[in-house]
Order: structure tokens, then C-alpha cells, then sequence
């Protein structure tokens, strides 16, 4: 096992691998930029080494400082988390020029899968379905023809996108153009590229992925699959796990697919096989591969009590998986909950510094978090603030102990998404496991229910009854918190 490991990130994700770095006896070290001094990845680690200025493409997408900082302190091993230079083949291919061990699938997987063109091509070859496209990048003067072929509505995407960018959705041919073009110029901003490909889109389609893990001896196994649809620009917003959606025998089916692609392509350590489930939940399509450990990974860990990020550090360390595929269970049902720097309503961003913070807890609830009191929200990175992860007997218990643990959430000094979370799990699509991805837009098309000065009015009334009948001399500050919260989710 390394004896110590640099963690090329930040955030909530860097202090998630500090944890585990330490339960393992690992010495844990980490980058950061100006902006970060202060950072709690920063207060956790044992050795913290400062890499360029705030902008990412001065500090945490610099190749030539991450290497530097792993000499620096002499690391065994580099962690890149999710983000940044998780997926960035030539980075890979810079750390395997070293003697240092990059925690991840090798540089020539990560080139492969993270061109989507190139990866529907895999994905065919090992009998996995994919949405009818083109099958290749197209040219602006090929796009009509295409567009023709495939019918509307379709989706332009980046073949080396990723995140949910350089993708744009076309109804009819009068768009076509302007999206291309949008499309073009997001992707060549954020990866470089400006390949595109045509895609058809599934109406009321599900975002469903599944978890798989491989080591270097030929083993692979699945660890079962997340539902992703609660998304906004194409980012997730809430996942769960298992899919409430999927018989067995499509579950079995989908597993077996992202096992034989994870086989069929060498691969090695965590990754996620993305699908669209059709809206009549009886067919899949390969959709890509993320070569890297997800955001959402905390709810696998929380039904099956697999620990990730330990199991990633020991496939690239060389062991064997300590487990076959029959060994691992799925207990119960477990849901996350993204927590963002946003606006409820319009999802535009928001900005400020933490004045007060109560994280929830209790027997099943767990927050992956880089928050604390005096936490700027800083205009460089992605937007992602904490994590909300909940595990229940069942989806009911799941989606209830959310619900209570998120009246317990309190963030002060930066508005937050959580009233739309709340929201999101009082919707009817979504309780009786219906929705599809497009539930967000929909919700945030309706009104939220009574606002202004009648939703001021109930909270006021309600809130003194609620301390009438408590019989509280005077209500402290999380009672009363609590109180509006929950009338708030009930009138909503």
C-alpha cells in the first residue's frame, strides 16, 4: 500500500479522500491555489503544497505544478479525484512517465472513453445498445443531412465533452445552426475540442448509470446502479440507489452490459457506465463512461458498505478485488442530495460567505462537506458546496429521512438550493419514482405554491401555533429554523 498520496483537488471531494487516506494509515497530501489557503482539504491534510493563482488553468489544471507538488512531498501515489485532470489523458500519461501511480484506469482508456464517437464505437463492439447518431464527428455542412437522418428531436454533443457541457438540444431544423454553434464554442472553451456529433434525444427519458469496479488481475464486478433524472443544465441535483424504475431482469441486463464493456476495454479501478432508460423503462442505451470515481458514489457506498475511494487505492496499489460478484448485497435504498450556491427558483448562482452553519447527523445520514463557518463561496470553481447523502430501510425511509434531515440543514450568509431539494421530494412524479430528466424543468415552469406575503402570513401563523402548542417561553433559533422549514416543504 502507498505511504502516502497527493490529492490533485479540492473541496468536499478532497476531504472525502483525506478521510480514508487516514483510516488506511496514509499520509495525505494536497495543491491548492491562492484562493484555497484557507480551504479545509488545506486544515486536513498533513502536507499542503501551494500551486499558482486562483483561475484553475493557473493552479489545478497545471500538469507540470501537480507533478512538481508530488516531488515535492514525495508521494507514492496521485488521487485526482473528480473534476479537473480526472479525466485529461495527457496528464495521465505525464504521471505514468514517473514512478509515481496514478489512481485511476490508464491514459489510453481515459483517450478512449472520453471520446464519446470513439466510445459508441466500444460500446458497440461488446454488444452494449447506443442511441441512434451519427457515427462520427460531423462537419457544419454535414449536420442538415444528419439531423434529417436521425429526426428531431435531437442532441448536439461534444465528442470530448463531459459535465453535461457542449451538449445543446435541437427541436426542429430552424435551431440547428445556433446550436452547433453554441455548442462549439462551450466545448472549445472547456476541453479544448470543438468535435461534435448528432444524437437522437429520448423524450422522458431516465438518467441511469451503473457503478463498476476492476482491478488488474482481469476481475470486474458491478456494485449496482444509481438513478440520475434530478438534473438541472444538465447537472445532477439529486441520485438515488437502486433505481425505483427497473425490473430485475433490466437491471441484470444493464449490469451485465457495463461489466462486459468495463472487460472488453481493460479497464481498471472505479467508473460509472452511464445509460438513458426509455420512457417505458423496457429499453437501455449506452450514453458514456466516466473514467473516474462520481460525485454521487456515496450513496453506493451507503447499500452496499463498500468504501470507494479505499478500494480504488488498493486496485492501483496492484490487490486483487477482495470480493466476487455474488458477495456484494444491496441493503436498503440510499439518496444524495447536491447542495449548491443557488437561487431555488431561477438557479441563477449566488455568492457569500458562511455566517452560520448546522450540518444534520444522526443514524444514516452522512454530509460530505468542505463548509465551515466563514466559508467564502468563490467564483473559480464548481459551484458544489456540500453533499447530502441519506440510507433508509426502503425508498420511502430514504426519501423521509431526507426530508428531516434537510429541515435540519442550515446555511447562513449564502442562499442555497435546498428549498428546491425539499421541493423536488414533495413532487408526486418524483415520490412515486415516475419522473423522468426533464421533472426539474417542469417544477420550475409551475409555480412553487402560495409565495410572498401569503407564504409570510402561513409561515408567521404557523410558527406561532407550532410554539403554542410546544409551549415554549422562547423558541431558540434551530427550533425555529425547523419550524419554517417544515411549513415552508408543506405549502410548496
Amino acid at each position: 500500500m502507498f505511504s502516502k498520496v497527493l490529492i490533485a483537488n479540492r473541496g468536499e471531494i478532497a476531504c472525502r479522500i483525506i478521510r480514508t487516506c487516514h483510516a488506511l494509515g496514509i499520509k495525505a497530501a494536497v495543491v491548492y491555489s491562492e484562493a484555497d489557503s484557507k480551504a479545509l482539504h488545506v486544515k486536513m491534510a498533513d502536507e499542503a503544497v501551494e500551486i499558482g493563482p486562483p483561475a484553475p488553468r493557473d493552479s489545478y489544471l497545471k500538469t507540470e505544478a501537480i507533478l512538481k507538488a508530488a516531488a515535492k512531498v514525495k508521494a507514492d501515489a496521485i488521487h485526482p479525484g473528480y473534476g479537473f485532470l480526472s479525466e485529461n489523458p495527457a496528464f495521465v500519461a505525464a504521471v505514468e512517465k514517473t514512478d509515481i501511480t496514478f489512481i485511476g484506469p490508464s491514459a489510453k482508456v481515459i483517450e478512449q472513453m472520453g471520446d464519446k464517437v470513439a466510445a459508441r464505437r466500444l460500446a458497440q463492439e461488446h454488444d452494449v445498445p447506443v442511441i441512434p447518431g451519427t457515427e462520427g464527428v460531423i462537419d457544419d455542412s454535414e449536420a442538415e443531412a444528419a439531423a434529417e437522418e436521425i429526426g428531431y428531436p435531437l442532441m448536439v454533443k461534444a465528442a470530448d465533452g463531459g459535465g453535461g457541457m457542449g451538449i445543446r438540444v435541437v427541436a426542429d431544423p430552424s435551431e440547428l445552426a445556433d446550436a452547433i454553434a453554441g455548442a462549439r464554442s462551450q466545448a472549445e472553451s472547456a476541453f479544448g475540442s470543438s468535435r461534435m456529433y448528432l444524437e437522437r434525444r429520448l423524450l422522458d427519458a431516465s438518467h441511469v448509470e451503473v457503478q463498476v469496479l476492476a482491478d488488474q488481475h482481469g476481475n470486474a464486478v458491478h456494485l449496482f446502479e444509481r438513478d440520475c433524472s434530478v438534473q438541472r443544465r444538465n447537472q445532477k441535483v439529486i441520485e438515488e440507489t437502486p433505481c425505483p424504475k427497473i425490473t430485475p431482469e433490466i437491471r441484470e441486463e444493464m449490469t451485465a452490459a457495463a461489466v462486459r464493456l468495463t472487460r472488453g476495454v481493460g479497464y481498471s479501478n472505479a467508473g460509472t457506465v452511464e445509460f438513458l432508460l426509455d420512457q417505458d423503462h423496457e429499453h437501455f442505451y449506452f450514453l458514456e463512461m466516466n473514467t473516474r470515481l462520481q460525485v454521487e458514489h456515496p450513496i453506493t457506498e451507503m447499500v452496499t458498505g463498500v468504501d470507494l475511494v479505499e478500494l480504488q487505492l488498493r486496485i492501483a496499489a496492484g490487490e486483487e478485488l477482495p470480493f466476487g460478484q455474488d458477495e456484494i448485497q444491496l441493503r436498503g435504498a440510499a439518496i444524495e442530495a447536491r447542495i449548491y450556491p443557488e437561487d431555488p427558483e431561477s438557479l441563477l448562482p449566488t455568492a457569500g460567505r458562511v455566517k452560520t452553519l448546522h450540518e444534520p447527523s444522526g443514524y444514516d445520514v452522512r454530509v460530505d462537506s468542505a463548509l465551515y463557518r466563514g466559508y467564502e463561496v468563490l467564483p473559480y470553481y464548481e459551484p458544489l458546496m456540500a453533499k447530502l447523502i441519506v440510507h433508509g430501510k426502503d425508498r420511502d425511509a430514504a426519501i423521509e429521512r431526507l426530508g428531516k434531515a434537510l429541515d435540519d440543514y442550515v446555511i447562513e450568509g449564502v442562499v442555497t438550493n435546498i428549498p428546491l431539494v425539499s421541493r423536488v421530494l414533495a413532487n408526486r412524479r418524483f415520490a412515486r419514482g415516475t419522473y423522468a430528466t426533464g421533472l426539474l424543468d417542469e417544477m420550475l415552469a409551475q409555480p412553487a405554491g402560495a409565495t410572498g406575503k401569503e407564504l409570510v402570513a402561513a409561515i408567521a401563523l404557523a410558527m406561532a401555533m407550532s410554539h403554542g402548542e410546544a409551549g415554549d417561553a422562547v423558541p431558540t433559533k434551530w427550533k425555529m429554523h425547523g419550524r419554517r422549514a417544515a411549513v415552508v416543504n408543506r405549502l410548496v
